[in-house]
């Protein structure tokens, strides 16, 4: 991307502010619904094997934001 041209400048911060904003929702969304699965699984006693995908799957959407976050901070420090 050409630094020097404000524009496109604008561009990308309207990009990274996009991408910040999904991040957040995937945070949010995703400890939503693993405190309503871990919820759920106790009050019709699931077994324990739906509580670890339940884990499995918050881990992998806050791994996601972290990586996405990152890379949003190391493109804003280059």
């Amino acid at each position: 991307m050409a630094a020097w041209c404000p524009v496109m400048a604008g561009r990308a911060s309207d990009r990274d502010a996009g991408q910040m904003r999904l991040a957040a929702a995937v945070i949010a969304v995703a400890m939503c619904l693993w405190l309503l699965v871990q919820a759920l699984g106790a009050y019709y006693g699931w077994s324990g094997k739906w509580a670890y995908l339940a884990d499995l799957a918050a881990i992998g959407a806050f791994v996601w934001s972290l990586i996405v976050t990152w890379r949003i901070w190391r493109r804003r420090n280059a």
